[in-house]
């Protein structure tokens, strides 16, 4: 096989990688992630399901990376030395905290996966939530558990709940409009959401800092 041929092979290969992910997309967006069916997928892909053995080794090894691929917190990328950050990470968590919540607003397939996440023990979506954890986890031992010492755990406690309520005011927004009063589907109700997130994180600062 000469190099332009092994070039356009290559090509070919990612291309139709490609294929079966978006099939995987546009599945779980039209029908829900009980649709995602190993003959479904390759029909939607317009592609021979052995690929996906031979591509992603399995269909859990596709949806493994269909999955990761649109997790926020699998890919959010912190491009700043801790040694640069003062305030123990406070803007830092609110440009996070916002980013996350309008990711997750506008991206109805990933709500899918969320959803499948709650429904549904499987490897690929197990191995998502490992991957979140680690990312989080250099960026508490990096930044915030020095600035907040032994009050580190409770910070990290109420990160928890203010990131698993970002995934669930996104998810509840599949089945209504409303929750508390606070429409969630029209910009002045998610403005209102993102305004008091920030809010929150400052008493989060000024209660659990060290003094």
């Amino acid at each position: 096989m000469s190099k332009q041929e092994k070039v356009k092979a290559v090509r070919n290969k990612e291309q139709s990688k490609q294929k079966f992910l978006n099939a995987v997309g546009e599945i779980a967006r039209k029908e829900g992630y009980k649709a995602l069916k190993v003959n479904d997928i390759a029909r939607v892909a317009g592609l021979d399901k052995k690929l996906i053995y031979n591509y992603f080794g399995s269909v859990d090894g596709l949806l493994d990376q269909y999955i990761r691929s649109l997790d926020f917190w699998n890919n959010a990328s912190v491009d700043v030395d801790p040694a640069e950050i003062t305030d123990g990470g406070k803007e830092l968590s609110k440009q996070l905290l916002t980013q996350q919540y309008d990711y997750v607003a506008s991206n109805k397939e990933l709500q899918e996966i969320l959803i499948w996440g709650l429904a549904e023990s499987r490897k690929s979506l197990k191995d998502v939530n490992v991957g979140r954890e680690e990312n989080g986890e250099m960026m508490f031992k990096a930044i915030a558990d020095p600035h907040f010492a032994n009050n580190a755990t409770d910070f990290r406690t109420a990160m928890a709940i203010l990131i698993s309520g970002i995934y669930y005011l996104n998810m509840y927004t599949t089945n209504a409009d409303t929750f508390c009063g606070i429409n969630l589907t029209n910009e002045q109700g998610r403005d209102q959401i993102k305004s008091t997130l920030m809010k929150m994180l400052d008493m989060l600062y000024d209660n659990f800092e060290k003094k």
